[in-house]
């Protein structure tokens, strides 16, 4: 945690001119040839933006969720490609061991991860289990002190160029659903772990993902995080952070919309008139402004109940949920403000139009986070 507002500050600056200074120039060719410089990604390690939310007493820089949300706003400013280059090291890829982790995978992990030397991916969704998660079939069984996996896990990001992956697995095939899963660290290097072709996307090039295959994979036992039939927990509590680091991003991407939006309506002219002049342009530009502000709302004061101790699976998927599908909209109204323009490659808004679309679908589709907001609050209201 920075406890001092002025050090904060410097590095949401930073952050802020890194952005903009490097990222935002680099965003065209890194779309066109599906690649983040060498440059950049040392670039990035150096800034520390790997290991924002790892502990600093394992060299990161132990960000609170509030202090994320900050810099994620800034992040989430430029192509999000560059946000998933360090997204996974930073959520759901590391924080399984932060929170349930022993003293050894702490220690043997979290260093390496805070300064970018490992790249780590998670492994929950699979063929058949998707958004019904307690469903999967990945297996984990106990032979002597080794467990041995088999399975395949699909639509991995950073799974290209992971060194370890957090994976869910069932250790009791006779429990179903969620009680029956148990979560390990496995390297990538081991016999038995293969990667699927990369998947060709409609967005967020320069992001890869594939599937990831577990052939009668054998760890170690010590490999196991937490205890066994305890790791769907994990995941879960993973994911509220993680929900709320997305939604931070979504801001980020709608506020640089509505600027791309906002600039293009001040210079065309249409009728002698400037864009920005029409009161139906207006409309959607305050549209767009009011809900990126009630999501960043929302997601500061949730991250702040976190920060306290509070359970906040509910108000995570309220943010996930309202700010996933605000940028959907904010994308939308800025590709009709640009007109033919915004349908061509060369703007920006036609590339943001299709990166956006997938934070509707990853880390919960919207349709999962409706149901974990009204099942909460039938539960209060029981």
């Amino acid at each position: 945690m920075i406890r001092d507002r002025e050090i904060l500050d410097q590095l949401v600056d930073s952050v802020r001119r890194f952005v903009r200074e490097r990222l935002i120039p680099a965003e065209a060719d890194v779309a066109e040839e599906d690649r983040i410089p060498e440059q950049i990604v040392t670039e990035m390690k150096e800034l520390g933006l790997y290991g924002l939310s790892i502990p600093q007493e394992y060299g990161g820089l132990g960000l609170t969720m509030e202090e994320e949300a900050l810099v994620a706003f800034e992040i989430g400013y430029t192509s999000p490609a560059f946000r998933s280059l360090i997204g996974t090291n930073n959520g759901i890829g590391s924080q399984g061991i932060i929170m349930d982790g022993s003293d050894e995978q702490k220690q043997m992990y979290l260093p390496r991860l805070a300064t970018g030397e490992l790249v780590a991916s998670f492994c929950l969704t699979e063929p058949e289990a998707g958004s019904d998660a307690g469903s999967l079939r990945t297996r984990a069984r106990r032979e002597g002190d080794e467990y041995v996996i088999s399975g395949t896990k699909r639509f991995i990001t950073n799974a290209p160029v992971a060194d370890i992956f957090t994976v869910m697995a069932r250790t009791d095939p006779d429990t179903p659903g969620a009680r029956g899963i148990s979560a390990f660290v496995v390297e990538s290097d081991r016999d038995g772990v293969s990667l699927g072709k990369p998947y060709k996307k409609m967005g967020q090039q320069g992001t890869h993902v594939c599937d990831v295959i577990f052939d009668d994979c054998r760890i170690p036992a010590e490999n196991l995080i937490g205890r066994e039939g305890e790791g769907f927990k994990t995941a879960m509590k993973v994911l509220d952070r993680g929900r709320l680091h997305i939604a931070a991003v979504c801001v980020g991407v709608a506020e640089r919309l509505i600027a791309e939006a906002l600039s293009y309506s001040m210079e065309r002219k249409q009728f002698g008139s400037r864009l920005a002049d029409f009161q139906l342009i207006q409309a959607m530009l305050a549209d767009s402004r009011t809900e990126a502000f009630a999501a960043r709302s929302m997601i500061l004061e949730a991250a702040r109940s976190l920060d306290q101790g509070g359970r906040i699976s509910m108000e995570a998927s309220c943010c996930k949920y309202f700010a996933s599908e605000m940028v959907g909209r904010v994308a939308d109204r800025a590709v009709q403000i640009h007109g033919g323009s915004g349908y061509i490659r060369e703007f920006p808004v036609e590339r943001f139009y299709r990166d956006v679309r997938i934070f509707r679908l990853y880390e919960g589709t919207s349709q999962i986070q409706q149901l974990v907001i009204a099942r909460n609050m039938i539960r209060e209201a029981e």
